[in-house]
């Protein structure tokens, strides 16, 4: 079965160009103009992942991504004429998994959506010689557990929902514990396409991972930053 992906887009040329060029990729593509028809097609059948515009009047892109986030933990990649910093940051911030700036090239987007599948599909294959259960916080009575083959991450008997950027970012980290990781290592081993932006979606996503995974995120214990370094996970 073709995966299913929604573009959410209120130019109707930029709109139909990504649904010809996605459809070629092997994609059933649905379409949204703004993002109210975009929300209420996630409600009623969530997509594999989706293709968002951030400028979409009056329910804008950023609304959008943390109205899926609640419910959902598809694949996000956001197309933005905003090319500034912040802009970049406050949408993964709201839970983006990737972020691409017009003007674009069609295969720009294909190659981070194959990339992104590749992430998620062959996260199995990935961690197939790794622990199949990996406690990294022991504090009871809601040991935090991770699953790496089985695709999970659970606080007790809650699963916790981790988007597929935030879960492999864990794996890596899990992978190495103790071991400093450089947001570079990070990129090359999370973003596989290459990430030829701002390293600072590393910090961005591991801000988001820390609000789920850390018992206070605001002094973290398991996710550590390494100043000048990079990251390390400390198991407790």
């Amino acid at each position: 079965m073709s995966p299913r992906l929604l573009v959410v887009e209120d130019d109707d040329h930029i709109r139909t160009a990504l649904r010809w060029a996605l459809e070629d990729e092997g994609y059933a593509v649905d379409e949204a103009v703004d993002g109210e028809q975009a929300c209420a097609s996630v409600d009623a059948d969530p997509p594999d992942v989706m293709v968002l515009d951030l400028m979409l009047g009056r329910m804008d892109g950023y609304s959008v991504v943390r109205h899926v986030r609640r419910a959902h933990d598809l694949p996000i990649i956001v197309v933005s004429a905003r090319a500034d910093t912040h802009d970049i940051v406050a949408a993964l911030e709201a839970g983006a998994d990737d972020y691409v700036t017009k003007p674009f090239a069609v295969k720009e987007i294909t190659a981070r959506l194959r990339a992104l599948r590749r992430r998620a599909a062959g996260a199995l294959a990935a961690d197939a010689d790794r622990p199949r259960e990996v406690v990294l916080d022991r504090s009871l009575p809601e040991p935090l557990v991770l699953r790496p083959a089985g695709g999970t991450v659970s606080r007790g008997k809650r699963q916790v929902p981790l988007t597929v950027t935030e879960f492999r970012l864990l794996c890596e980290l899990a992978a190495v514990p103790g071991r400093v990781l450089s947001r570079q290592e990070l990129l090359e081993r999370v973003w596989q396409h290459g990430f030829f932006g701002d390293e600072r979606i590393v910090d961005v996503h591991i801000r988001r991972l820390r609000t789920k995974v850390e018992l206070d995120p605001g002094s973290p214990c398991l996710v550590v930053t390494v100043r000048g370094l990079g990251y390390r996970l400390d198991p407790q």
